[in-house]
């Protein structure tokens, strides 16, 4: 090969990379482009959200991926390489991909912005689980949806996918009515969680009783809501479930509740002493709202009588324990200051038309029931 022929296969070679070395020096302009305005948006969010600027962190990535990508395809038009049908192809579904990522990062973080306000730590929340409740399902309603119409869009950029769809919509009515037949239970749930969403008759810590399970709720999702047992076992319930069936709620409207513990006491013993008890060791605890606190005799039977105490505290985990806490202190009273007036089973004999009364103590056993307290022996 001659000196001209090189030349002019170099030449070639250059025209020939010459275009796809301008294309890279535009996404290179591109993605200088979105750093530039990454930085600025960083410094907006810093000035306005301070030390919570780091919550705009995840819209970068995506935000400098989808400004390189547009950047290449206009280049690439402008010059007029990469005109083949599977490189639009690429650079659309590549378009579609980025766009999803992005406006899910900025979903997730408006939840997040939006929740900044609210505080479950505190003891009054019942304003922030239920905008937690809302916002992080409406989250996933969102997520669920632009997942759905982003792989619809992928599908259309295939030219026989395409086609297929526009000819099965003559029977979309059909297969509508199959698929929802064979998907009742899902749909059912998926409403239901945007049901419970709308409505809330629960929310997020709320402290429910459900299938005989006593705990808070953990989690709320479109289809099932998690309840976490006090063992630390979870309880798994589809949505329509909580739509459908009755359940407990405790912290509905406020997060303050009355609990009771009963004593069993002799008829002769006073009731006095309870309520004087009852104020001394209630003056200084720290568990009780110092809201009720208060001694009643609710009932009597043949051998004792059924003394009530009622206490409130500012939420039940807290009122778990006063009882109990209450419980102890109250037998222990009973033991160390009236001891003979426990519940007790008399006898009378008869003989020779005369009575004799005796009595015998007994240990009062627990009610077969579950009745909150000590119950009188049967």
């Amino acid at each position: 090969m001659d000196i001209p022929e090189i030349d002019a296969s170099i030449d070639t070679a250059i025209e020939t990379i010459n275009p796809y070395l301008l294309l890279l020096g535009y996404g290179a302009i591109g993605l200088v482009s979105s750093i530039i305005v990454i930085i600025l948006l960083h410094l907006i969010f810093a000035k306005f959200m301070k030390e919570n600027a780091h919550i705009a962190r995840g819209l970068r990535a995506p935000f400098a991926a989808i400004v390189t990508i547009v950047t290449l395809k206009v280049a690439a038009d402008q010059i007029g390489i990469l005109q083949e049908e599977y490189w639009g192809q690429l650079f659309r579904i590549a378009f579609i991909i980025l766009a999803t990522w992005l406006i899910i990062t900025f979903v997730t973080m408006a939840r997040k912005v939006l929740l900044l306000q609210y505080n479950l730590d505190t003891s009054e929340n019942l304003r922030a689980r239920k905008a937690y409740t809302q916002i992080r399902v409406f989250e996933r309603i969102i997520i669920v949806i632009v997942l759905i119409i982003s792989v619809a869009l992928i599908l259309m950029t295939f030219e026989t996918i395409r086609s297929i769809g526009t000819s099965m919509l003559a029977s979309a009515g059909i297969a509508g009515i199959i698929i929802g037949v064979a998907a009742q239970k899902l749909l059912a749930n998926l409403l239901a969680g945007f049901q419970i969403a709308v409505t809330q008759p629960i929310r997020l810590d709320d402290v429910v009783i459900m299938e005989g399970e006593w705990g808070w709720i953990e989690e709320i999702t479109l289809t099932y809501i998690v309840v976490r047992i006090w063992d630390k076992r979870r309880l798994v319930i589809p949505s329509s479930q909580v739509i459908e069936k009755p359940f407990q709620n405790w912290t509905r409207h406020s997060s303050d509740l009355l609990g009771t513990v009963f004593l069993y006491a002799d008829y002769r013993m006073p009731v006095q002493p309870f309520r004087d008890e009852l104020d001394r060791l209630m003056k200084d605890q720290e568990m009780w709202d110092g809201v009720v606190a208060n001694v009643q005799v609710t009932n009597l039977s043949h051998q004792s009588m059924e003394v009530r105490f009622l206490v409130s505290a500012r939420n039940s985990p807290v009122l778990w324990d006063l009882r109990v806490w209450l419980r102890e202190k109250m037998i222990d009273f009973m033991q160390e200051n009236y001891p003979q007036y426990l519940p007790k089973s008399r006898v009378v004999l008869q003989k020779d038309g005369t009575e004799e009364g005796t009595e015998e103590s007994r240990n009062p056993q627990p009610d077969a029931s579950g009745t909150d307290g000590i119950a009188s022996p049967q």
